[in-house]
């Protein structure tokens, strides 16, 4: 029986990466698949990972219809065994009951990789909808890590390194790094303490906050 799966994790926990590595496991057995993706920091239909592995994928747009297009390409002569479904968060909930239909009516296995909740702690609408219809829900264990060195569990955005919790849900772009920590528009992994506390790694550093040093502190 095919199954409807969905990985999830905050940013940098490496679903990408499984992503590409799913694809790879299920390629090598000899199964066909089909890799989606929306809003790839790679730009469009590029599935990448922050490790530098990258391939290349149909880009999921509001108007794609995912049982539609199984059902294009079964008629055509085409096989669909599996299906890759990087940054499901961003998939409408129609399509991910498309999804479900292709797992239930044509047995086609659809690996999901997303996160749950945006910057302001909110569940993403496609993510609602497969927690609601997912056969397993995986949370990854490969763990993010707050700038304190706790684990991180919470998404922020940050505009010119202070943390927002207001704007649209959807604003693409990739976690800080240590070359621009005040970028304009930026993401950053925070434990739930920072997060509600709005402290992130460059707001901590600017106020010469005790709880600044490496992985230490006692927040």
């Amino acid at each position: 029986m095919a199954d409807l799966i969905y990985f999830t994790g905050t940013m940098d926990c490496g679903k990408s990466t499984l992503a590409l590595q799913m694809d790879h496991n299920h390629k090598v057995r000899g199964r066909q698949g089909r890799i989606f993706t929306s809003h790839d920091r790679a730009g469009e239909a590029k599935l990448s990972s922050r490790l530098g592995l990258t391939a290349e994928a149909i880009e999921v747009r509001t108007d794609l219809d995912f049982w539609q297009y199984a059902v294009d390409e079964l008629t055509h002569g085409g096989r669909i065994d599996y299906v890759v479904c990087d940054e499901a968060q961003f998939y409408e909930p129609e399509q991910i009951e498309q999804l479900a239909r292709l797992v239930d009516e044509l047995q086609i296995d659809v690996f999901c990789f997303g996160i749950l909740t945006d910057f302001r702690a909110r569940m993403f609408p496609g993510s609602a909808r497969l927690v609601e219809l997912a056969d397993r829900l995986e949370v990854l264990q490969v763990e993010a890590l707050c700038w304190c060195g706790q684990r991180a569990t919470h998404n922020a955005r940050t505009v010119h390194g202070e943390m927002v919790t207001e704007g649209e849900q959807l604003v693409v772009g990739d976690l800080e790094n240590d070359d621009d920590p005040v970028g304009i528009t930026a993401y950053e992994v925070l434990c739930r303490r920072h997060h509600r506390r709005r402290l992130t790694a460059a707001r901590a550093r600017a106020t010469l906050s005790p709880e600044v040093l490496p992985f230490g502190g006692n927040a």
